[in-house]
């Protein structure tokens, strides 16, 4: 994380003596990344949190790459993932859409509360479609909704608490899992980490926990990722009992309604929506703005091609026009790899040139898109959601799609 900060109890200095009000000691915990030359918290524990009684593999689902195939013959892909089964939890309910040997693709359509998972293979982002959670983690507890990216840094035990059903929906959630870390692009960084003024978001868009959770609980199970597969981890003591930390290194959520919007006389590229970096991915937020305003202007994307990147596209509200014809709508996610140049569909650009004409000056989609530097592999869940007609509606002449209204 770019800045610093403290929360609950903690001692005055680091690495010295910090007592509980029955004289014994606080145990402190370093978490840091990169061998502790980067980013790190302290956290302070009521009790030793290395103590563990139990240790178990688990059988690992297709998370670990082994069900992924290539997207061959090359074509562009779509996929509705509002067709996928709703069950299970945020964590082992995960329905591999893509991946490869940097990052995994899920989404999950959540009914139940997950045990403590700890992902020491890399950092997570999940991008709530809908829904909402509370994520209890040893830095304390965050409250997510709607258009939420709750970050996750590399080995934060944590867990995902949906309300009472009642009625109410489930959790509908993206999720990007890493081989590695994920932040904010240093280009929005100062050499010191503070959020330039040219960047689209800044420190005051961030929630991060604020207090303490403090289970102070006995025995309790942890599941946990690491590079080798799944393990379950019975501990001593609950991972919980943190009294204070502080540090640069915690989860955090970013809302993609603060994000604000890069926009130029004529159409704008990419990396202009760039949200977060990874190890051989970005993410990216197309979110409501000014159409772009030049005279002559041609206010949609023209058709393009990314020669190193797959580009993953994950439409969850407003209107896409330049897609109109395609089949995409609300829930789709469309996957235009490297080798295939993709852009508006047939008639578009005619009807979005005649429409800011008449007035109509802005754009109301909102997307998150994954371009990443690898091919993307092909899981069994997008296998199961495909839309088998969309490789071939650009050569549509008519615009519009047949069935479409």
């Amino acid at each position: 994380m770019p800045y610093y900060r403290a929360v609950g109890e903690i001692p005055r200095k680091r690495h010295v003596q910090f007592r509980r009000p029955d004289g014994g000691l606080y145990a402190e915990e370093l978490m840091g990344e990169e061998g502790f030359t980067s980013d790190s918290s302290l956290l302070y524990h009521r009790h030793a949190p290395t103590a563990i009684t139990k240790s178990e593999g688990v059988r690992d689902g297709p998370a670990d790459g082994a069900a992924l195939t290539p997207n061959h013959p090359l074509q562009p892909r779509a996929y509705r993932t509002q067709d996928l089964p709703e069950g299970g939890d945020a964590v082992l309910g995960r329905q591999v859409l893509f991946g490869n040997d940097d990052v995994t693709l899920s989404f999950v359509a959540a009914d139940s509360t997950s045990e403590l998972y700890r992902n020491s293979a890399g950092a997570e982002v999940v991008y709530v479609q809908s829904g909402r959670a509370r994520v209890e983690t040893t830095y304390g507890a965050l409250d997510v909704g709607e258009g939420d990216y709750v970050v996750i840094p590399t080995g934060t035990i944590h867990r995902w608490v949906l309300p009472e059903r009642g009625g109410g929906a489930s959790l509908n959630a993206l999720v990007i899992e890493a081989r590695g870390h994920i932040r904010p692009p240093k280009r929005y960084l100062s050499q010191y980490g503070q959020f330039l003024e040219h960047a689209p978001y800044s420190e005051r868009d961030l929630r991060g926990p604020s207090e303490p959770l403090l289970v102070d609980g006995g025995e309790v199970p942890v599941l946990v990722r690491n590079r080798n597969g799944l393990s379950r981890l019975t501990y001593l003591r609950h991972p919980f009992d943190v009294v204070g930390w502080d540090g640069y290194l915690y989860p955090y959520v970013f809302n993609i309604n603060d994000f604000e919007p890069i926009v130029k006389r004529t159409h704008a590229p990419p990396p202009v929506h760039q949200t977060f970096e990874g190890p051989g991915f970005v993410i990216c937020s197309f979110c409501p703005r000014p159409l772009d305003f030049d005279d002559q202007a041609v206010p949609i994307p023209y058709n393009h091609h990314n020669v190193d990147s797959d580009e993953m596209m994950f439409y969850v509200a407003g209107d896409y026009s330049a897609r109109k014809g395609s089949g995409i709508g609300i829930g789709s996610i469309s996957l235009h790899p490297s080798g295939f140049t993709h852009g508006p569909q047939p008639g578009a650009v005619e009807a979005v040139v005649e429409a800011a004409r008449q007035g109509h000056d802005r754009t109301t989609e909102m997307a998150v898109m994954i371009d990443t530097f690898r091919p993307l592999r092909l899981g069994a869940a997008a296998r199961r959601c495909e839309d088998p007609e969309y490789a071939w509606t650009w050569a549509r002449t008519s615009g519009q799609r047949e069935g479409d209204g």
